[in-house]
């Protein structure tokens, strides 16, 4: 079943990994996508592929997620070239994680510019566009609602911030019948966070995994589909965590 079927998404940070994978689920569900990406065009241009691969419209923006005025432009780019917006997934992160002696202050800006605010003015963008009936969808991590172990303070921070961003998100819009919810990966298999032996700290996560193990970006990208189509329709404000059970 198409559960997007003739709907618009944009997804930041679409270029690899769980964006990438949202990206491509969504338009196997029937959706035309736009998705944002910060440097590689060549990642990017793949993706297009696979979506036109599958019968859908596809649009890759570059833009950086830190700059406010850039993830404005992608809302609009996207509604320029498509018409609407019904589903938007604040999927764009990143994580520095190190003792807090050892944080500066150029990584808590830009660590909050693209975690926090960046969701933040893609909601808010977003949501000035959006009919009645649509989807706000944002990625968190298990780290916002667990610390399992030192260095997450900076990272932990930014997640455990779009819990009060959901829930406000999805009072402000409820009235519009537009659903706010965030997703708590745990650890996913990807470029970032690999689940080989090259990662120094994999076994060490799968540990706190009840499931004993990694889980796939398709993980996320199903939970998300579930969200952004009508089966979702009765959810808004709820955190929904994907993590295999992480430190329960």
């Amino acid at each position: 079943m198409n559960t997007a079927a003739g709907k618009v998404a944009l997804i930041t940070g679409g270029s690899r990994g769980i964006g990438a994978a949202t990206a491509i689920r969504l338009a196997e569900d029937g959706a035309d996508i736009a998705f944002t990406y910060s440097q590689s065009a060549d990642r990017a241009a793949e993706v297009v592929d696979r979506i036109k691969a599958v019968g859908r419209r596809a649009l890759a923006i570059q833009a950086d997620s830190a700059s406010s005025a850039a993830v404005r432009d992608a809302v609009s780019q996207t509604v320029a070239e498509f018409g609407r917006l019904d589903i938007l997934v604040n999927n764009a992160g990143i994580g520095v994680l190190a003792p807090i002696h050892e944080l500066t202050l150029a990584d808590v800006d830009r660590t909050l510019d693209i975690n926090v605010k960046g969701a933040f003015v893609a909601s808010q963008a977003a949501a000035e566009h959006m009919a009645d009936g649509g989807r706000i969808i944002t990625i968190g991590s298990c780290v916002g609602p667990r610390v399992a172990g030192p260095g997450a303070s900076l990272y932990s921070l930014s997640k455990t911030a779009l819990v009060g961003l959901t829930k406000g998100l999805a009072r402000d819009l409820g009235g519009r019948g537009i659903t706010a919810n965030l997703i708590n990966p745990g650890p996913i298999d990807t470029e970032m966070n690999p689940a080989g032996a090259e990662n120094p700290t994999a076994d060490w996560q799968r540990g706190y995994v009840a499931l004993g193990k990694y889980g796939e970006t398709e993980d996320i990208a199903a939970a998300v589909s579930y969200l952004a189509g009508e089966s979702g329709r009765y959810v808004s404000g709820a955190e929904l965590a994907v993590d295999g059970g992480f430190a329960v």
